[in-house]
């Protein structure tokens, strides 16, 4: 039997088991999320992966006896039916909401992976939830990476503020919403507030962890002890601050009665009844989200420098694969290339997310994965798109570049040259007029919308310092209102795809700095745009300006860290 019918045996086989639990738990399915128990993007514990064979970074399993149902959002909706389709059926997210598929049934979650929004907007409509305080799927599989690694401080000089004062910031903050706690369940904003950082997920330095903070300035961790180990040794906290996760539900019966801040993305089912117990919940959002994607000067001044680095190795490898390289290779020898490139450098430390590198159809699939058993050799007839990033100290990367090997047709010419105009018009907004994602993903949109073309996804992400490669609040979508202000970043990727035939995506991080009493985006990423996949003739005064400058400011940052041939050919760009 060949690797496919393997993997998809021990999916079924994985089901069978799952479903003879139903019974006992007096349960008609079972809800299985992405992310774990610290909802993180990227997690050790995959379980929707383990009972689905989907490797997404979204979704929903719904098991029920007769049937199964996976639920993704556009990105991956190909993805979905090329992994998991032989065992569920995929379905838009979209469905959940008002789901016919599955009505009048209990359906059995674990309250530790859910919110009870969550739970309240997807599934409750039209079925019974109960709470099963174990994880069905751990008793299947539980054989996840274990990482007891210490977590470790960020100097003050790399994090810009010192913890003491982020702490009066968020204090100040909770007495003014007259509330005595601060419940953080989300670690990217414990690691924020502290300055630092861990070693528990395989693309982010974030500590999984959870803290409670007090109005009067008090903290206490919600973690196991021997990851603190450094902390305490640096007096940044004592044994009476450090409260094992087994024993929370006896420390906030114990401590004064009192008024909770907690998070509706990241609070747990669990850890909300465990409050509401003996305290009251007044508000349900995180102010830290807020404050820390605000990058302070310090972190910006770690960011540039890291996209100097991150340049350099995209740089010599778009030179490497585009003009350099005649042999034949793969999707994965394409992307082991560029992680070469990246760990010459002293200060890169591990892929920011797992690297996208598509040939052809494979492009087409927005976060398409190429693995030893599926890539493909790259034919120079197709487009490369390679979507990759970095986690550097101190800063985190992403970029995506799309490349031709052969003279394209007018035709790709005039699609990639659409979204190009519409990643310029992103980087060249008005923020005083476009004050928000909203208004901004309009213009990115605009170009290919005239021809009846769109893309699938959101045109940008937030993203975190040394942290998560996605982060919250801002965002450039068709949905995202938060109000852009000086020091967010975000990423600008446009992108079309052609099912079955082609992908293209261009993608830079820009942040937002004042220049001249005047908000406006700024470039960090350092990787030159591919001029023969560009019709100049649709490009106006100002689009052919703005390609100048930008390949003028890469060259000016890069050429002395490149061979002769490397810095000739960049030099083609101006």
């Amino acid at each position: 039997m060949d690797q496919i019918s393997e993997k998809t045996k021990m999916i079924v086989e994985r089901l069978k088991i799952l479903k003879r639990k139903f019974n006992t738990h007096g349960i008609d399915g079972y809800v299985i999320p992405k992310n774990d128990e610290f909802f993180s993007e990227f997690s050790n514990k995959d379980r929707l992966k383990t009972i689905s064979n989907f490797s997404g970074s979204a979704g929903y399993a719904v098991v029920l006896k007769n049937k199964n149902y996976l639920f993704v959002d556009g990105r991956y909706s190909i993805q979905a039916k090329i992994e998991a389709g032989d065992n569920f059926k995929i379905k838009n997210f979209g469905e959940i909401l008002n789901c016919k598929l599955f009505k009048n049934i209990t359906l059995g979650i674990d309250p530790k992976i859910f919110t009870n929004d969550e739970i309240n907007k997807f599934f409750l409509k039209f079925n019974k939830i109960k709470i099963i305080n174990s994880n069905l799927v751990d008793e299947i599989y539980s054989v996840y990476p274990k990482y007891i690694k210490p977590f470790y401080s960020l100097k003050e000089i790399i994090a810009g503020e010192s913890y003491k004062k982020k702490i009066d910031r968020v204090s100040r903050i909770l007495k003014k919403e007259k509330a005595d706690y601060l419940f953080i369940s989300a670690s990217e904003n414990v690691a924020w507030l502290l300055n630092i950082r861990g070693q528990d997920n395989p693309n982010s330095p974030i500590p999984n962890c959870h803290l409670l903070l007090t109005k009067d300035k008090k903290f206490f961790f919600i973690c196991e002890k021997k990851k603190l180990l450094k902390l305490i040794k640096e007096k940044k906290i004592a044994h009476n601050q450090i409260i094992n996760p087994e024993k929370i539900n006896s420390f906030l019966s114990k401590i004064k009665i009192g008024k909770f801040i907690v998070d509706s993305k990241t609070c747990s089912i669990f850890y909300r009844n465990i409050i509401i117990k003996n305290h009251k919940i007044v508000k349900k959002d995180d102010p830290i989200y807020l404050l820390k994607s605000i990058k302070n000067k310090y972190e910006i001044d770690n960011i540039v420098n890291t996209h100097i680095e991150d340049g350099i190795a995209l740089t010599k490898f778009l030179y490497w694969i585009k003009i350099l390289n005649k042999k034949k290779i793969t999707e994965i020898d394409a992307q082991n290339k560029l992680e070469r490139f990246r760990k010459k450098s002293k200060k890169y430390l591990f892929p920011s997310f797992n690297t996208i590198a598509g040939s052809g159809k494979n492009a087409a699939i927005i976060h398409y994965r190429a693995t030893k058993k599926n890539t493909k050799m790259i034919d120079k007839k197709d487009l490369f798109l390679c979507d990759s990033g970095g986690q550097y100290k101190y800063g985190t990367t992403d970029v995506t570049r799309t490349i031709c090997f052969s003279k394209p047709s007018n035709y790709i010419k005039n699609i990639f040259t659409k979204v190009l105009k519409g990643h310029i018009a992103v980087v060249t907004s008005n923020l005083k007029t476009h004050y928000n994602g909203k208004l901004i993903d309009k213009r990115a949109r605009a170009y290919l919308l005239n021809s009846g073309l769109d893309y699938n996804h959101g045109t940008g992400h937030g993203v975190g310092f040394f942290s998560n490669v996605h982060e919250g609040p801002q965002a450039i979508s068709k949905f995202n209102t938060v109000k852009l202000k000086e020091g967010m970043i975000l990423s600008n990727e446009p992108g079309y795809y052609k099912k079955g035939k082609f992908g293209i995506r261009i993608e830079n991080l820009i942040y937002i700095k004042k220049i001249k009493k005047k908000l406006s985006f700024v470039n960090l990423t350092m990787a030159p745009i591919d001029k023969d996949l560009i019709n100049f003739d649709q490009l106006n005064k100002v689009e052919k300006n703005y390609l100048f400058n930008y390949h003028l400011n890469i060259y000016l940052n890069l050429s002395n860290y490149l061979n002769k041939k490397e810095k000739k050919w960049l030099a083609s760009f101006i």
